[in-house]
Formats: structure tokens, sequence, C-alpha cells
């Protein structure tokens, strides 16, 4: 018998489905979420450590640790300029997505700024969770088009003489940026320094020279 086919019914059912998804893409995650726990796929608690691990301890709290090394230890940027992987591995922080990781530093002269034109690539080991707009299809296409129009949105206006470098992040290769040293910070230790440095900042849309 040949199966019959109801357009009517079939949009009817799904709708149907769809009236018992909540619209916003964060009550969809929580409903899902909840189905995941209540058919024993997820234990909510190994669930909130994850997140708890990549919010506060793996990134950016890695990421801003290399960071104020590097404005404390020569020799250590040099070597994280050089081969940013090895470095910090050093620190302990190698994972799947610092393998392949390029820093590049902010000077008086020289702005970076990180973009994945394609998708969403991200040292995600070193820098936590990738912020929602980096992922957006206007931050991905206007950081190239439009670098200076998109910093200053941040808030973050180069002078016309510091050139702003515009870095494509990819599956094999991935960025940080490693800004300047804020002004009036000499006395501080790493951890203090630490505590300066933004998530921001390491994909170039926040700038500290400016000074605490």
């Amino acid at each position: 018998m040949k199966p019959s086919y109801d357009s009517d019914k079939v949009a009817d059912i799904h709708r149907h489905l769809h009236s018992h998804l909540p619209p916003e893409p964060a009550l969809r995650v929580k409903a899902l979420e909840s189905l995941l726990v209540e058919k024993g796929l997820v234990d909510p608690a190994a669930l909130d450590a994850w997140i708890d691990a990549y919010t506060e301890e793996i990134g950016p709290k890695r990421g801003a640790a290399v960071v104020a090394r590097s404005w404390v230890d020569a020799e250590f940027r040099a070597r994280l300029l050089a081969d940013a992987g090895a470095a910090v591995a050093e620190m302990g922080f190698a994972g799947q997505a610092s393998g392949h990781l390029k820093a590049v530093e902010n000077t008086d002269t020289v702005h970076n700024l990180v973009v994945c034109t394609l998708c969403s690539c991200y040292p995600f080991a070193i820098l936590g969770m990738a912020p929602a707009w980096y992922k957006a299809n206007e931050y991905r296409a206007r950081a190239v088009r439009d670098p200076r129009g998109v910093l200053a949105e941040f808030g973050v206006n180069p002078a016309p003489d510091v050139a702003v470098t515009v870095w494509d992040s990819t599956a094999e290769l991935r960025y940080m940026v490693v800004p300047q040293r804020p002004s009036g910070t000499d006395g501080m230790d790493e951890a203090a320094l630490a505590a300066l440095v933004t998530r921001n900042a390491m994909i170039g849309t926040d700038d500290l020279k400016g000074g605490v």
C-alpha cells in the first residue's frame, strides 16, 4: 500500500511540536538540558562543573596568566611570540585548541584584531568559551572589511598612525593577542597583572594600555 502524505497534517504536527519549545535560544538549550537530565544521559553536577571550569578556570584566566607572565619576563615573551603553543605548555596550559596557537603583540604602532571568517575557530583552552559576538556573522564579516569601525563600537580607537592588523583564525591556526601592559603597573606582581587582563583584550576588542 502506497503511503499517503498530507502536507496540511504534517505542517500541523510541525507547529504542535515547536509550540512546546521556548522561542529564545537560551531557553531552548535549557529545555534540551532538562530533557537529557530527565533521561539520565547527563549528570547536572558534571555539567555545572564543566561550565564552571571553562568560564572560571580554563579561561580566560589561563590566557590572562600567560599575558601577565609575558609582561614581567622578557625571555618568556620572546618564546611566546616565537612558539605560543610551546610557551603555554610551559605553564601547564596545553590543550587541543592551543597546539596550533600564534601570539601576536600589540605595540605603539600595531593593534591586532582576531576573527574567524569561516566559522568560529577560537583558542578555548586558553581563552575559555568564545563570546556570542565573536561567532556572529556581522562581526565575522565587518572585522575584515571595517576593522576600525568594529573596534570603535567596542570603545577602542587606535590612532591614525597605528596599523590595525586582522588575523583570521582557522582550525589549524588560532590566535591570541598580547595586549600592551597598562601604565602605572610597575609595582604589580603577576597575579595582580593577570587580574587586569580581559578576554576581549586577548581578542583585540579591548585596550588596556591606558593604565589603571
